[in-house]
């Protein structure tokens, strides 16, 4: 990567013909305000063109493709990739995302490993009747053949964790042509990963990096078959309904005590489900409904999330979150006012940490509410911040509905069955298992392949 300034970093749009790099560029600055990279943003024409040639190529064989994307996950976390080893990828995407390092380390091996499962999760998805091509035998009596709905993907990516650039890879297993639109906030993920994959031996008309504005992002899904947008329920309000667009909002994850358990062995789970990935993913929790009095769980968890050290997001033991001071002040305001009225046990006089470098931590804050219904228990924060609230029998699952993931601490199988039964919770943790645990079995939200195909009948 050159071109740039000394010391900063070129980050190119990704082009079918090649890296491309445009008179129009913004820089990519780390928390302090110090500039890090500079990022090109590519004209509407040079999208129209992009997506053309993603559709004009030739789809790869599965076996060429399940190997280029493990060569590709491995080269990412692993190698010097677009001139940049993984530890200084690493720590200039903790720099300039604010994430602690051992979050971003962690982010590195998720994608490695997403990578190398990617043909292994579409297949998860598939129904077990189908088959994968008309030439299969079982058409000759007549089957049902998994096939794509389109043939380009497009992906306009969040910045706030690297891990979200782990799910399109499927997208790529199965054969779509991809175009990606990085977050201006955190750019060096997607293109690190886009040019591991040509790297690996994806062409450039398979996958694409086009860095744009917000207006021009639009084009890119006008040209796509497909497409996924990350962004807030305000933002993702212009695409509800479209069925050629998968939203990808707020999590909204919570935890469900219900009173025939003994929470306090599990604290460690409820403190996790808040504070790991240093509180920023959409599976952390971001509210406690509890059965009974709510009181000692909100205790416990302030005591325990009170411990967390504040340090800059570079440093080995950091855990939580660092903004440029300015946004850690809005963030802060936003805070305090909508905690106007609830019992604060930890961040009654705000959660900002100035580092005095321009930057600031942003300390965990815990809130109990007094009614279940009370739509603050759904205010998600970049930051460990939870709402603990009481839940009765009475109150049902409305208050738990639009949920990303949902651990139950209950003994109650009739419960559970309405838990897993309600279509707006997206996956149900049953017993002592952390909101933001995974497994490659586990959907995220639906696997993104229900979205990606369909089956159609054949016979001949």
């Amino acid at each position: 990567m050159s071109g740039a300034p000394p010391g900063i970093v070129a980050l190119d749009a990704l082009g079918p013909t090649g890296p491309f790099r445009a008179r129009r560029r913004v820089t990519v600055e780390e928390v302090t305000g110090r500039p890090a990279a500079e990022l090109s943003l590519v004209p509407e024409l040079f999208v129209s063109r992009a997506l053309a040639a993603l559709r004009r190529a030739e789809e790869m064989p599965v076996d060429d493709r399940v190997a280029a994307l493990a060569r590709a996950g491995q080269a990412f976390a692993t190698a010097t990739v677009a001139g940049l080893p993984p530890a200084a990828y690493q720590h200039l995407v903790s720099r300039v995302s604010g994430l602690p390092l051992s979050v971003v380390r962690r982010a590195a091996d998720t994608i490695a490993r997403a990578a190398a499962d990617a043909h292994r999760a579409v297949r998860q998805a598939r129904p077990h009747s189908a088959v994968d091509h008309w030439r299969d035998p079982a058409t000759r009596a007549g089957c049902a053949v998994w096939c794509r709905r389109g043939e380009v993907f497009a992906v306009l990516a969040a910045g706030n964790h690297p891990a979200v650039h782990a799910q399109w890879l499927q997208a790529l297993a199965l054969g779509f042509r991809v175009a990606v639109r990085p977050s201006q906030r955190e750019p060096l993920t997607a293109h690190r990963l886009i040019t591991a994959l040509r790297e690996a031996g994806f062409g450039p008309d398979h996958v694409v990096l086009l860095p744009t504005d917000h207006h021009t992002a639009d084009r890119i899904l006008t040209h796509a078959d497909l497409a996924t947008v990350y962004g807030s329920t305000e933002t993702l309000r212009a695409y509800a309904g479209n069925p050629l667009v998968l939203p990808q909002g707020p999590g909204r994850s919570k935890i469900l005590i219900t009173a025939d358990t003994d929470w306090t062995p599990w604290i460690d789970t409820l403190v996790a489900s808040v504070g790991h990935e240093a509180g920023t993913a959409c599976v952390n929790a971001t509210a406690v409904l509890v059965e009974g009095d709510p009181t000692p769980v909100a205790q416990a968890l302030a005591e325990h999330l009170a411990a967390l050290p504040v340090l800059p997001p570079h440093d080995e033991r950091a855990v939580l979150p660092a903004q440029p001071l300015a946004t850690a002040h809005a963030l802060n305001k936003h805070l305090l006012d909508h905690a106007a009225g609830a019992t604060t046990w930890l961040g009654k006089d705000g959660v900002l940490a100035d580092l005095g470098d321009g930057s600031a931590v942003l300390r965990p804050a815990v809130h109990q509410l007094d009614h279940p219904g009370d739509e603050r228990a759904g205010l998600e924060m970049p930051f460990p911040c939870v709402w603990v609230t009481p839940w009765t029998r009475e109150a049902g699952l409305t208050p738990l509905r639009h949920t990303l993931a949902l651990t139950a601490l209950t003994q109650d199988e009739t419960l559970i069955d309405a838990l897993v039964g309600e279509p707006t919770i997206s996956g149900v943790h049953i017993g002592p298992h952390p909101t933001h645990l995974s497994t490659p079995a586990m959907p995220h939200d639906a696997f993104l392949a229900e979205f990606l195909m369909r089956t159609k009948a054949v016979i001949r």
